[in-house]
């Protein structure tokens, strides 16, 4: 059977600034900490560096032509903080913003409709290696100044751009952000620490809520404010209670350590326990919860794989990770570091991540029920496969339009299930820099030729295409 969406369901794809802009050092841009952290020798496979990555910011005109012909109705994209204001303080650095003005022009000339993310992991490096007095262990996230720079940040942006950007997200994937960056250290600024994650996760709660109200002052009312994250689908791996206890505290560490200060207002009481060896949560200070518990216009999803824990025995060896970009020798669950982690059966894409759909189903269901009247976006679905050209120069991928049908699928049974689904962005647009996996793993619907910069696109684009051209779900 043919599944129809609803009329006016926004189908869209997605990228972030490092990942696809290239232009590493062009008019006033400074380093990130991606930047130092790809340019550190071991910590991104083949020492490949975002530099270049897919040269967008030369060849946005080229890639929104392609995002036209894949019937794209929106494109979101991340702005590169150290691109508009190089040391995260002061004034912007107009080339900096001329090249988002340009991309937002060119989109709205193709009715493509920009959705602007402030934040996708490139904090610039000077907030990250200032010290800040009183701080031995260094800057970034983990310091509340961080989140407040981010608001001055927030409304530069949004003053730059606000008369034509209506939908806007603040953060991307928040847990990444502070406990991979600060805990297991395998994403920039690759620090290693226990308190430093639950630090960095706060003043990212925090700098979401102050970024929300420096948009609402420089915005229209129409605007839409949002915020992605990537929440956990966490299973035990049997009934027993260690296991159900495990499965209770990565939820946690990955799920309510977000949504119990964005949604509720307070921290989950549980976490606060499994943590209290590692902090007294003073950092939190009055009036934070307040400032966090910002209204949300709409909430962003992000699912690629569930995950699947149980009590650890001594057998088993360290925690991996949920996101499973490999293994590490540091934990990102403070408190937790007990919590085993198991492979999910079933068939896995390239990043030996499992394809389960039913995961994303789950976390609509969950959603609406804890964000009643808040609308919901898939702002990143995808998967990464192996792909090649054939002699023609084609490149087909069936696996993905399996993987993108499969999901899609279960979207749509969640609305038929009362889920307030409004879009979907696909992950990615185009093949790009794949964090520390450099150009290893190729998730886009359009294939980089990285030596020439040609783009051609997938099967699974030219599918893409006509669902988002029929809001149809072809039959299988």
């Amino acid at each position: 059977m043919t599944l129809t969406f609803p009329p006016g369901f926004l189908w869209g794809a997605a990228s972030a600034a490092y990942q696809v802009e290239g232009a590493a050092q062009e008019d006033g841009r400074t380093p990130s900490i991606w930047d130092t952290f790809s340019h550190t020798p071991g910590r991104v496979l083949a020492g490949d560096t975002g530099d270049v990555a897919v040269d967008h910011y030369h060849r946005f005109r080229e890639d929104v032509r392609l995002m036209a012909e894949l019937n794209l109705g929106a494109y979101r994209f991340s702005v590169s903080w150290s691109r508009v204001q190089p040391t995260g303080r002061g004034p912007a650095v107009q080339r900096g913003l001329d090249f988002y003005r340009s991309l937002v022009d060119e989109l709205l000339g193709a009715g493509i409709q920009p959705v602007v993310t402030l934040y996708h992991w490139d904090l610039p490096q000077e907030l990250e290696t200032r010290f800040p007095s009183g701080s031995a262990a260094g800057g970034g996230w983990p310091e509340r100044e961080t989140a407040e720079r981010f608001a001055e940040y927030a409304g530069i942006v949004a003053e730059a751009l606000g008369d034509r950007v209506e939908f806007w997200t603040t953060l991307n994937e928040p847990w990444c952000s502070a406990f991979l960056g600060y805990g297991s250290g395998v994403h920039a600024p690759g620090r290693t620490e226990r308190l430093a994650p639950l630090r960095a996760a706060h003043h990212l709660n925090l700098a979401h809520g102050l970024g929300a109200q420096a948009l609402r002052a420089a915005l229209p009312a129409r605007a839409q404010i949002a915020i992605s994250l990537n929440p956990a689908v966490v299973r035990p791996l049997s009934d027993k209670p260690e296991d159900l206890d495990a499965a209770r505290r990565i939820d946690a560490l990955a799920n309510r350590v977000f949504t119990g200060p964005l949604l509720r207002g307070a921290y989950p009481s549980d976490l606060i326990k499994d943590t209290a060896s590692i902090t007294d949560w003073s950092f939190v200070r009055d009036g934070d919860l307040a400032v966090i518990k910002h209204p949300l216009d709409a909430l962003g999803i992000n699912y690629y794989t569930p995950s699947l824990v149980s009590a650890a025995t001594d057998k088993e060896g360290s925690p991996a990770r949920h996101d499973g970009h490999g293994d590490s020798a540091h934990s990102p669950w403070p408190g937790s570091e007990g919590v085993a982690f198991h492979q999910t059966p079933g068939e896995r894409t390239e990043m030996g991540w499992t394809i389960d759909p039913t995961g994303l189903h789950d976390l609509l269901m969950r959603y609406s029920r804890e964000a009643p009247g808040v609308p919901l976006y898939i702002t990143e679905n995808g998967a990464a496969f192996d792909d090649k050209p054939d002699a023609e120069g084609a490149v087909h991928d069936p696996r993905r339009i399996d993987y993108l049908q499969a999901h899609l699928a279960v979207a749509h049974q969640a609305i038929a299930d009362g889920a307030d689904l409004r879009g979907y962005f696909l992950w990615s647009l185009m093949d790009n820099f794949e964090w520390a996996y450099g150009y290893s793993k190729r998730f886009g619907a359009v294939y980089v030729d990285y030596p020439t910069q040609a783009r051609v696109p997938k099967s699974s684009a030219r599918w893409y295409a006509r669902v988002a051209r029929t809001g149809e779900l072809p039959a299988v």
